[in-house]
């Protein structure tokens, strides 16, 4: 599988998200220790002109964009995550009704359009949507980078798991970016 840049696209999932929800103190504050890491991917991403795709949960908003999804979640806890990585004029942004970025969305056609074949993965919550996005992507032959530094859950111990899953289930690369 070509792993270069010009077949690669990045994925953020839910990466914008209110935290709002049992457990979400656990999941902010993994989510401000690898925000340098999600921060040096997007821009990573700017400089090698690499597509961005945000695919993110709805929040009950079937008809959203990412202004409305913003407006939704942004609060005095998470403004700093989603200035910092907010998407732009020139990404892309998709809803997901469930937990994989690929199930029910036009994510797949969308790549094979592009014509990508290797994703790199970041975003939350790694041990449920990353864990899933990344089985989906593996079941359609995607090779995958889903780097440790990108990725968080509620509790370590799930995110762990499930980057041992990506490695030695999914060949994915995990190693930081």
């Amino acid at each position: 599988m070509d792993t270069s840049v010009e077949n690669t696209a990045i994925l953020f999932v839910d990466i914008i998200n209110d935290f709002d929800f049992d457990g979400s103190e656990n999941l902010l504050k993994h989510t401000n220790d690898i925000l340098p890491g999600l921060k040096k991917l997007r821009q990573f991403g700017k400089e090698k002109d690499i597509p961005i795709i945000y695919v993110n949960d709805h929040y009950g908003i079937w008809q959203a964009d990412f202004q409305k999804i913003i407006n939704q979640c942004e609060n005095d806890h998470n403004q700093h995550i989603i200035e910092a990585l907010k998407p732009d004029d020139s990404d892309y942004f998709l809803i997901k009704p469930l937990h994989s970025a690929f199930f029910q969305t036009p994510l797949h056609a969308l790549l094979s359009d592009l014509n990508k074949t290797h994703l790199i993965m970041a975003g939350i919550a790694g041990d449920i949507c990353i864990l899933f996005t990344a089985k989906d992507a593996y079941m359609y032959d995607y090779s995958m980078h889903i780097p440790e530094n990108c990725m968080a859950s509620e509790e370590e111990e799930g995110t762990e798991y499930a980057l041992y899953l990506m490695r030695s289930v999914m060949d994915a690369d995990i190693d930081p970016i």
